[in-house]
């Protein structure tokens, strides 16, 4: 009974640990418009707040596989803690815009081991018939803190301070510190693993490169030379890397992992769920702020309910994984899916608020439905000695998909806005331009998301997903 015990309250101490990290990557996205005020900075160098903390997210993400090996559960987790703390502390006193991404930089070192770590420690302690409870808590802090890190940012800038952003993370990373050092117990001990510094040179080049280019492709173009150097070069050096990988004896990253066919179609299927996800999160604010005249508090508070539910169901869906297996839950959630974004492929200046609401909790119904099951059923297909490299290679596939699909979807939208703008002004309308382009693009962009998710239902239907 004492190990049940344990096992809920190392459960509860990641749920905590992944919660604080989490929201900390998407907290600024409302905010950087008053950081260029702030600091008085261009978008090009603000969007380092975000671009960076991806950047040393994504890069590190590939190393955590090592790092498992080599150090103990225990001093990982509170090591990433104590990055984030002090990247905390640093970012809350900033005096400059230097210092404040100094800070960032160290959050992200930390939060990028935070992810992999969590799903490797529940596969390791949890039986199968029960991982699928255990990943659906896990869910929780996944994706609830992104959801609703856009409402809380747009209060705490409209009606507090933006050093408030941080100053009310420091608490709560220094509870989890202290929870962790009493109650964390070392799943795996450290081993004398030799690092590969050639793979670890080529991984942070690889996916540095590609990660760059992609969230840059969104506001620069696709055509910017920066954007297409980068990306390249970017998979040339991973091409480099993974041949490498597949030479070594124990290598830095098993990317044999895709051998398995299973963990494979779910890589797929969860490319295209983070792309859906990071696009309409993107998409929806700007329909709202550009198009309505909505403030950024009102964007995030659109995403409030939804979320909610999202956090409800998660563990839910976690049981019922455990009970009728994968396929069954990823039908039901595309099912929810596939229709709420046909719904917004005909946005007008009347939509209204509510209906929008209705229409995000549909989704979030659908993601809770598919994220965690879907995580859960790739890396049960594994092996007890792959799954630490499955979770590091999930977590990158994660970042580079979020990328991607915000670079696209920013990419369709701007080409839709110009075109619609020209529309507009070929008939005669000189009067609102901006803002009904605006909405027009919004709506076209929704398109792309709807054959995404049909794509998703598709590659369901052909995955061999086994019952638990």
């Amino acid at each position: 009974m004492a190990q049940e015990i344990n096992k809920k309250l190392l459960l509860f101490v990641l749920l905590l640990g992944g919660f604080v990290s989490i929201l900390n990557q998407t907290l600024l996205n409302v905010g950087l418009s008053e950081f260029m005020e702030v600091f008085r900075v261009n978008e090009t160098t603000v969007q380092w707040l975000a671009t960076g903390f991806m950047l040393v997210n994504g890069v590190l993400i590939p190393v955590t596989a090592f790092l498992m090996k080599r150090f103990s559960t225990r001093q990982l987790f509170i090591s990433s803690m104590l990055f984030l703390l002090i990247g905390s502390i640093i970012c809350a006193i900033a005096p400059n815009f230097a210092i404040l991404l100094m800070g960032r930089m160290l959050q992200a070192a930390g939060a990028g081991i935070i992810m992999p770590l969590m799903m490797s420690i529940v596969m390791v302690i949890f039986p199968p018939e029960k991982r699928g409870s255990a990943m659906g808590l896990l869910g929780v802090a996944m994706i609830f803190a992104p959801a609703i890190a856009p409402t809380l940012s747009g209060f705490v800038i409209d009606y507090l301070s933006w050093r408030w952003l941080f100053i009310g993370l420091i608490p709560l990373v220094a509870l989890v510190i202290l929870l962790a050092l009493k109650y964390l117990v070392n799943v795996s001990e450290g081993s004398d693993a030799k690092l590969d510094y050639l793979s670890v040179v080529l991984s942070t080049i690889g996916f540095g490169l590609v990660l760059f280019g992609f969230s840059n492709a969104g506001s620069h173009g696709w055509d910017d030379a920066i954007v297409l150097t980068t990306i390249i070069v970017g998979v040339v050096v991973l091409a480099l890397f993974t041949i490498r990988q597949l030479r070594a004896k124990d290598p830095f990253l098993n990317v044999r992992v895709f051998q398995n066919k299973t963990f494979t179609m779910t890589s797929f299927i969860n490319i295209i769920i983070t792309m859906m996800l990071y696009a309409d999160m993107i998409l929806l604010p700007i329909y709202l702020q550009n198009g309505r005249g909505f403030s950024a508090f009102d964007a995030g508070l659109l995403l409030l309910p939804g979320a909610l539910v999202n956090a409800f169901l998660s563990p839910v869906t976690g049981k019922l994984y455990d009970r009728f297996g994968a396929k069954p839950l990823f039908i039901i959630g595309l099912i929810f899916v596939i229709p709420s974004m046909w719904v917004v492929t005909n946005l007008t200046e009347d939509t209204t608020y509510t209906f929008l609401m209705i229409r995000t909790i549909f989704l979030r119904i659908g993601l809770s439905f598919i994220t965690m099951p879907l995580n859960t059923a790739g890396l049960s297909a594994l092996s007890k000695e792959q799954v630490t490299h499955g979770t590091a290679v999930n977590n990158t596939v994660r970042q580079i998909a979020g990328a991607i699909g915000t670079a696209v979807v920013v990419t369709i939208y701007t080409s839709n806005a110009t075109d619609q703008a020209a529309v507009l002004m070929n008939k005669g309308i000189t009067e609102r331009v901006k803002e009904l382009a605006s909405i027009f693009a919004s709506s076209e962009s929704y398109y792309f998301m709807m054959i995404l998710s049909v794509i998703a239902l598709v590659i369901t239907f052909i995955t061999p997903l086994k019952k638990q």
